[in-house]
């Protein structure tokens, strides 16, 4: 039960926590939460695009490739393609 000072804010606000609870920001316990969300949102949909587009709040975004693609490096100064 140890109390840990967590900082936030540019260093402005202070935050006492305690370590025995479980934290749920990352890892396989958010990814269960954001399972959980999705079945409560059942066949819902949101707006996208100024309200001409729609989209199921259960379906699971789509990720793009970087292959092929130009990565930009340094001050903006070097680059490199994508192998992924």
């Amino acid at each position: 039960m140890a109390k840990v000072t967590r900082v936030s804010g540019r260093g402005t606000t202070r935050r006492k926590t305690d370590t025995t609870k479980k934290s749920n920001f990352s890892g396989d316990s958010y990814r269960e939460y954001q399972e959980a969300k999705k079945k409560a949102a059942g066949k819902r949909t949101i707006s996208t695009g100024r309200g001409t587009g729609r989209r199921k709040l259960t379906a699971a975004p789509k990720k793009a490739s970087a292959k092929g693609r130009t990565r930009v490096t340094g001050r903006g100064t070097g680059t490199r393609k994508g192998s992924k």
